[in-house]
C-alpha cells in the first residue's frame, strides 16, 4: 500500500443525490478509508443534505472529508465546487439556496451570472460536456463550447480551477486524455484526476441502473443509453488508478485536498439577538422575565425550593449559552397567548422551573420534584428540547408569525428524509424491472410493516410468484439494497431553525411542497449531531378539541372558562378514581390498551 500513489477522490455522489448515487455516505467513507485514500469529497448535486452523515462517519474512521457540490449551469458547464474554509462553505451553501429557492421543489436553476459573486476561496473543477472525440460533425461545436467554459473558469477562479479528467475505461480513454491535455494548454487550466463516483463498490451497478430507470420513469430494458456503460463509477483501488492515470494527475488531487481546510465542527450557530432589549444581555433579560413570571405564578411568594431551583437552572443555561434558545420559545408562546391560541409545552421542558415561570409549561415545580438535568445538563452536552403544541387549526398563524418576524432567509423548517420502505421499494423496483402492475399490487398488498425484509420470498409465494425465478431473485436483492435509501426531502412536522444572520450560510434552504414554506436540507438527527437547536412548533388536535369545549362551556354557563381556571383548581379526586379504574376511553394520552392495563396497578392519585 505504501508504494502506491496517494489519492483523494474529488467528485463523489452519495445517495442524497436522489436516484443517482447508489451508496450511503457512510459506505463511501468506509470504503475510501479501507482503500487508503487520503481524502474523500462528497459532492452531491446542488445539495449538502448528506454531508453531516458523511462528517460523522469520517470522524469515526479518521478520514479527511472535503465538502462540495456538483452543479449544472443552465447556460454553462457542469462544475464541482469545493469548500476550502468557512467562508467558501457559506458561499456554496448560499449558492445552493439561491438555486433551489428559485425553482419548484426537487429542482434548481443556476446561470453563469450566479457564479460572478461571493465564491471567493472556492475551488472549481470543470466536468467536460461529454467525452471529447476526434473532430467531426457536432463535435467541433462541443469542443469549442468546452474551451469557452474552461477559459471562463480560468478568469473567474484564478489559480483555483481545474479540468477534471475522468477516465472510466471507455473505448477512447487515450484520445480523451490527449484532447483534455490540449484543452488545458489552450485554457491555462491544469488537469486533475477524478472518478465521477456513484457507488462505493462495483457490485452496486445493478442498483445504480435501477435508480436511473426509476428516475427516468422507464423500465431497465427501455433505459438504453441513459444507463452508464460500465461499472467504473465506483471507488477504485489505488493500484487501478495508478494504471489508468498519469502520476502528475494523481498528485494534483493531493494538492487540491491540501487546500481544503474546512470541517463542519467549526460551524457556529447564533439565535436571533433582537429578542433581547437594547442595553441588556440575554442573561440579565432572561432573569428579569423569569422572576416576573414567578410573581404571577406565586402571588403569595415563591417557595424556597423553587427559588433555589430557578437559580440553579439560570446558572446552567448561562454557562451553556442557551438563553437565546429559551427566549425564542418564550417569544413564540407569548405571541400565541396574545392571539388566544391554546398552546402547551411538553417533553423534557416540563422538568424546568424556568419554563414554568415563563408560561411555556404548566408543570408546577412546587407540587412535584422533577430533575432539571433531563432537560439540559453540563454532562450530557446535548441541546435542550422544547416541544410546544398549538391548536392544530391555528398553528399556521404561529408558523407565519415566525416567517414574518425573521424572514424566509433566517427561519426555515427542518427537513424529514423520506426513505424507501419495503412497499415503496417494491413498487418502484418492480416497475423498473418491468413486472406487471397486477403482480406488484398483489405482492404489495400482502406485505405489512412488521414483516421486515426476510419474509419477502414468503410473501411472493402468497402472491402467486416464484421466489426462485431469476427476475424475482433480482427483485428481492434490489429491494434489500434500496430499503433505507433517501427518496426525497419533506418538511418536519414543526421543527424550526432560526438564526441571527442568513440561515443559508449555515445550511442550504429550499422550497417545501406547501406554499409559503421553506425547509433546510438537514433533518433533526443532523442538527443534533452538530449541536444545533430547533424550536418545535407542533400541532395537536386535542388542543383544538379543548378550545371548542371551553367555548361551549363558557357559552352554556354564561361566564368565561379558561384552561387556567381548570388548572388552578388542582387535581380532582373523582377524575383520578376513574383513572384508577382504567375508565379512560377518550382521555388523551391514556387511552391505549397497554396504558389502561397499568392504571389499576399504578393507581395514580395526582
Amino acid at each position: 500500500m505504501s508504494s502506491l500513489p496517494a489519492y483523494a477522490e474529488l467528485h463523489c455522489l452519495s445517495n442524497f443525490t436522489f436516484l443517482r448515487g447508489a451508496s450511503h455516505a457512510g459506505e463511501l467513507i468506509t470504503r475510501a478509508q479501507a482503500l487508503g485514500y487520503s481524502a474523500l469529497a462528497i459532492t452531491d448535486e446542488c445539495s449538502l443534505a448528506g454531508v453531516v452523515r458523511a462528517h460523522v462517519a469520517a470522524k469515526q474512521h479518521g478520514l479527511k472529508l472535503i465538502i462540495g457540490t456538483e452543479i449544472q449551469i443552465d447556460d454553462g458547464p457542469k462544475l464541482v465546487l469545493l469548500a476550502t474554509n468557512r467562508e467558501s462553505y457559506g458561499h456554496i451553501s448560499m449558492l445552493i439556496t439561491r438555486a433551489r429557492m428559485r425553482a419548484a421543489k426537487g429542482c434548481y436553476r443556476l446561470t453563469l451570472a450566479d457564479l460572478e459573486h461571493n465564491l471567493d476561496h472556492c475551488l472549481a473543477l470543470l466536468i467536460p460536456l461529454r467525452p471529447l472525440l476526434p473532430l467531426e460533425g457536432e463535435e467541433i461545436q462541443n469542443r469549442h463550447t468546452t474551451l469557452q467554459h474552461a477559459r471562463y473558469l480560468a478568469r473567474r477562479f484564478p489559480q483555483r480551477a481545474w479540468i477534471a479528467v475522468e477516465l472510466l475505461c471507455g473505448v477512447n480513454d487515450k484520445t480523451q486524455l490527449a484532447t483534455l491535455r490540449e484543452l488545458s494548454a489552450q485554457s491555462g487550466l491544469p488537469l486533475v484526476a477524478a472518478g465521477d463516483v456513484h457507488m462505493h463498490l462495483r457490485s452496486r451497478k445493478p442498483l445504480q441502473d435501477t435508480l436511473t430507470a426509476i428516475r427516468h420513469g422507464v423500465t431497465l430494458s427501455e433505459a438504453g443509453h441513459r444507463l452508464q456503460p460500465n461499472a467504473e463509477r465506483h471507488l477504485r483501488t489505488r493500484a487501478a488508478l495508478a494504471r489508468i492515470y498519469p502520476p502528475e494527475l494523481l498528485a494534483e488531487t493531493q494538492r487540491i485536498a491540501g487546500l481544503c481546510d474546512f470541517s463542519l465542527d467549526i460551524l457556529r450557530y447564533e439565535y436571533p439577538h433582537e429578542l433581547v432589549p437594547r442595553g441588556k444581555t440575554a442573561t440579565v433579560y432572561l432573569r428579569e422575565i423569569t422572576f416576573e413570571g414567578l410573581a404571577r405564578r406565586y402571588p403569595q411568594g415563591t417557595p424556597a425550593h423553587v427559588q433555589k431551583q430557578i437559580e440553579h437552572e439560570l446558572q446552567i443555561l448561562a454557562e451553556l449559552q442557551y438563553e437565546h434558545f429559551v427566549l425564542t420559545v418564550y417569544d413564540v408562546v407569548k405571541f400565541a397567548r396574545a392571539q388566544n391560541i391554546l398552546c402547551q409545552g411538553r417533553g423534557s421542558a416540563a422538568n424546568s422551573a424556568v419554563c414554568y415561570a415563563l408560561g411555556i409549561t404548566e408543570v408546577d415545580p412546587a407540587r412535584m420534584s422533577m430533575l432539571f438535568e433531563r432537560f439540559v445538563s453540563r454532562e450530557r452536552d446535548e441541546p435542550p428540547d422544547i416541544d410546544v403544541d398549538f391548536e392544530h387549526q391555528r398553528r399556521e398563524e404561529v408558523i407565519q408569525y415566525l416567517y414574518n418576524k425573521y424572514g424566509r432567509d433566517r427561519a426555515a423548517l427542518a427537513t424529514t428524509v423520506i426513505t424507501y420502505r419495503s412497499k415503496s421499494a417494491l413498487r418502484d423496483v418492480g416497475r423498473a424491472l418491468g413486472l406487471e402492475s397486477g403482480q406488484i399490487d398483489r405482492l404489495a398488498r400482502s406485505m405489512s410493516w412488521w414483516d421486515g425484509r426476510k419474509v419477502i420470498p414468503e410473501r411472493m409465494r402468497e402472491a402467486g410468484l416464484d421466489p426462485e425465478a431469476n427476475i424475482n431473485k433480482l427483485l428481492f436483492l434490489l429491494i434489500n439494497l434500496i430499503v433505507g435509501f433517501p427518496r426525497h426531502l419533506s418538511q418536519h412536522v414543526g421543527g424550526f431553525v432560526i438564526s441571527q444572520g442568513p440561515l443559508g450560510r449555515l445550511v442550504p434552504i429550499e422550497n417545501a411542497a406547501m406554499p409559503e414554506r421553506s425547509v433546510i436540507q438537514w433533518d433533526k438527527d443532523d442538527l443534533e449531531a452538530l449541536g444545533l437547536l430547533k424550536v418545535d412548533v407542533l400541532a395537536l388536535g386535542m388542543l383544538s378539541a379543548i378550545r371548542r369545549t371551553l367555548d361551549f362551556v363558557s357559552t352554556w354557563r354564561g361566564a368565561p372558562l379558561t384552561m387556567q381556571n381548570i388548572l388552578d383548581r388542582g387535581d380532582d379526586p373523582k377524575v383520578y378514581e376513574m383513572i384508577q379504574r382504567a375508565d379512560t376511553i377518550g382521555v388523551f394520552q391514556i387511552e391505549s390498551r397497554a396504558q389502561m392495563t397499568m392504571l389499576p396497578r399504578l393507581k395514580p392519585a395526582k
